[in-house]
């Protein structure tokens, strides 16, 4: 049986609903074999002080090797990397690892409010990570971190934003609007030369925690099913979409899109 091989690298998120434990959910809902290397532990709570950990550079290359030494890999994204030793390590492994399959999820802020990518690792992130990848997926606060502009209020100046990134290097920029008020939930896709406009139905929710590291690992998913750029874009906002309309509400602050939502409701 052939199967496409994922490899996540991100954080590790305790309560289950991103990071880590939303891509290796996704993954296993499009056929496809996920593998993770495990760049901090969040684990935020009312109980301890502390609530990040980040894990050793070491730690990190030495799972991101252990996937390619043991499966290999077809696709790959990257998620929450806190630090700007960790982007500068994984994108000498990308490069050494060969794959042009690769999302980069440029995760900054979490959806309570924790801050998920250190100041300083903006700019590395940006000269380092994002030429490598094939799509970059920022939100629209992502967006304005990364171009140290103002957050997007129209579609017109999502499409602005997406041209200015797309100057950073990647092949494709997916600028994310779930965010954007007033409007049903619209992404940009520009490739350099053309930009495509994909709207869906914006769903009143609150539970929306893990949104994007689903929607950046469908699209890694699709990308190691064979799928191009656009049509594995589309694909993951469909399923995304699925995931908060059936999102999950524990009774405890902000809920969980729900991964097989596509499967089981739809």
């Amino acid at each position: 049986m052939s199967i496409g091989r994922v490899l996540t690298i991100a954080g590790s998120a305790a309560q289950g609903s991103a990071g880590i434990q939303a891509d290796l959910k996704t993954f296993e809902e499009f056929n496809v074999y996920g593998m993770s290397a495990i760049t901090a532990i969040v684990a935020n709570n009312k109980q301890t002080d502390q609530g990040i950990f980040t894990q050793q550079v070491e730690s990190v290359e030495a799972q991101v090797y252990a996937s390619l030494e043991h499966v290999g890999i077809d696709a790959l994204k990257t998620g929450m990397l806190f630090t700007k030793e960790i982007i500068s390590r994984t994108a000498s492994l990308i490069k050494e690892s060969g794959n042009k399959n690769v999302v980069v999820d440029p995760v900054m802020i979490g959806k309570m409010g924790s801050q998920l990518l250190k100041d300083e690792a903006i700019d590395t992130l940006k000269e380092k990570l994002v030429p490598l990848a094939k799509v970059v997926t920022p939100n629209l606060h992502e967006a304005a971190r990364m171009l140290n502009c103002p957050v997007p209020e129209t579609p017109e100046d999502m499409k602005v934003v997406a041209s200015d990134l797309y100057q950073l290097g990647p092949q494709y920029v997916l600028v994310k609007g779930g965010s954007l008020k007033n409007y049903p939930a619209v992404d940009m896709l520009y490739d350099g030369s053309s930009m495509v406009e994909l709207e869906s139905e914006r769903v009143k929710t609150t539970h929306t925690s893990g949104a994007g590291c689903t929607y950046s690992a469908a699209i890694t998913a699709e990308l190691a099913n064979g799928f191009p750029v656009e049509e594995a874009v589309r694909r993951a906002k469909s399923f995304v979409t699925t995931a908060i309309r059936h999102a999950l509400s524990f009774d405890r602050g902000i809920g969980s899109t729900y991964h097989a939502a596509h499967r089981i409701k739809e």
